[in-house]
């Protein structure tokens, strides 16, 4: 049984995203208000309340993300502004000894909060919107390693020099996504928009005219600036860091409208390379069974859309990976990813050992998928959609992937009215 419960006015503009703590028992939440309100649990009668929140940036934030405890209480925030930043939790008795940077400092949340969040650093680097920002696995060390990736399709890796403040922040990676080889076939451009409260298009409905003009656009020499895509709606839309410390710093990106994930391995001694690359498209499945020289028909033509989340699955002993990918075409899909086999590890050319196959691919949301998530076993999938429903995936003891059950928001103001007459019944 899915037991569910309705936070409302959570806040005053349309909410993009939430984030959990390790423990569960706090989440973060920030919205096109330009806020990040951070929640936490009573226990004892199941509700949530909020613990603090303050005016984080100058424009929609997109993305939080918590890094793992034993760092602090550190929160990362991606925003339209083009900037991340880095905020700390301090307690009371630590803010009133310092003396807060009344321009950047948040405000404390009504109701008589006993901590505030103080802002550390703000990266600048991005000439795009961030549309992601994600802490790296903890057992990369204490150096905090992080990754943002935004609409000028570049991946960028920070590494904190300064624990103790967390003030300094070196930018240790660079990469233009689309610019890493890619198996299946070059990208495409879009000839939509994007905005802040619609961060995606896609093609539904456009003619074939104006995708051959894409096409075209594509093909032609880059007009200004460098890395960027030909509009908002390209660019860099999600990530998703490899659980498993065995392989090294791994990162799953989807960037442009391909309908592709790259799978990048980050390494200290070389630039970044793409291991593989997820293709749902008739052309990946041709490349994936060899048959590279396959010939494609009209029918076959790809329709541009954007890979907008993407979750690497925790591995919990498996010998195989999974991820799961939610994007505009209204698909939810699950990948079966095979790394190189320990003989192989020495060989440069690692990457093409890497395999995947599609494990299971779901269109019941019918519409724009825009979150997917793991739970902390990977061995259940969680999907939001623009048809205002939450999705839960479970594989069977056979290893086929079959839906476990569906929430909706009228799904759950009926069962708060029913749980309220019963109150007064009683």
């Amino acid at each position: 049984m899915i037991q569910t419960g309705l936070i409302q006015n959570v806040h005053d503009d349309l909410l993009t995203d939430i984030s959990y703590d390790f423990y569960g028992l706090h989440f973060a939440s920030c919205s096109l208000d330009q806020k990040i309100k951070v929640w936490s649990l009573d226990e004892s009668t199941g509700t949530w309340s909020v613990e603090d929140e303050w005016k984080a940036h100058d424009a929609a934030i997109s993305k939080v993300s918590w890094a793992h405890p034993e760092f602090g209480t550190i929160l990362a925030s991606a925003s339209f502004d083009r900037t991340v930043k880095i905020w700390e939790q301090m307690m009371s008795t630590a803010v009133t000894e310092l003396q807060p940077n009344t321009s950047s400092a948040p405000q404390q949340a009504s109701g008589g909060s006993s901590s505030r969040w103080s802002e550390r650093a703000v990266l600048v680097d991005a000439r795009g919107t961030v549309r992601a920002v994600e802490f790296a696995p903890h057992h990369f060390g204490l150096k905090l390693a992080r990754a943002t990736i935004s609409t000028d399709n570049h991946l960028r890796i920070y590494e904190c020099l300064e624990q103790s403040s967390l003030a300094t922040w070196q930018l240790s990676e660079e990469v233009d996504v689309t610019s890493l080889p890619i198996a299946s076939r070059p990208s495409s451009h879009s000839v939509a928009f994007g905005t802040p409260t619609h961060t995606s298009a896609t093609l539904d409905g456009a003619s074939a005219s104006l995708v051959a003009q894409a096409l075209q656009q594509s093909q032609a020499p880059p007009q200004g600036r460098g890395g960027l895509g030909n509009r908002e709606a390209d660019g860099g839309w999600c990530i998703s860091w490899c659980k498993e410390r065995y392989w090294g710093e791994v990162i799953a990106a989807g960037s442009g409208i391909s309908g592709t994930i790259k799978i990048i391995q980050i390494s200290p001694s070389r630039r970044p390379t793409t291991l593989l690359t997820l293709d749902p498209s008739p052309a990946g499945k041709l490349l994936a069974e060899g048959n590279a020289a396959g010939v494609l028909g009209e029918s076959d033509a790809p329709t541009p859309y954007a890979v907008t989340t993407v979750a690497w699955a925790p591995s919990c002993g498996r010998s195989y990976h999974l991820i799961a990918t939610g994007s505009r075409d209204g698909h939810v899909r699950i990948w079966k990813v095979k790394p190189a086999e320990d003989s192989d590890m020495e060989d440069d050319s690692m990457g093409s050992k890497w395999t995947a196959s599609i494990a299971a691919d779901f269109d019941n949301h019918r519409s724009a998928v825009g979150r997917v998530e793991w739970n902390i076993t990977g061995t259940v999938l969680s999907s939001a959609g623009n048809d205002g429903r939450v999705r839960l995936w479970k594989a069977t003891i056979g290893g086929v992937w079959r839906p476990a059950g569906s929430i909706g928001v009228e799904q759950t103001e009926d069962e708060d009215a029913n749980m309220e007459e019963s109150a007064v019944a009683d």
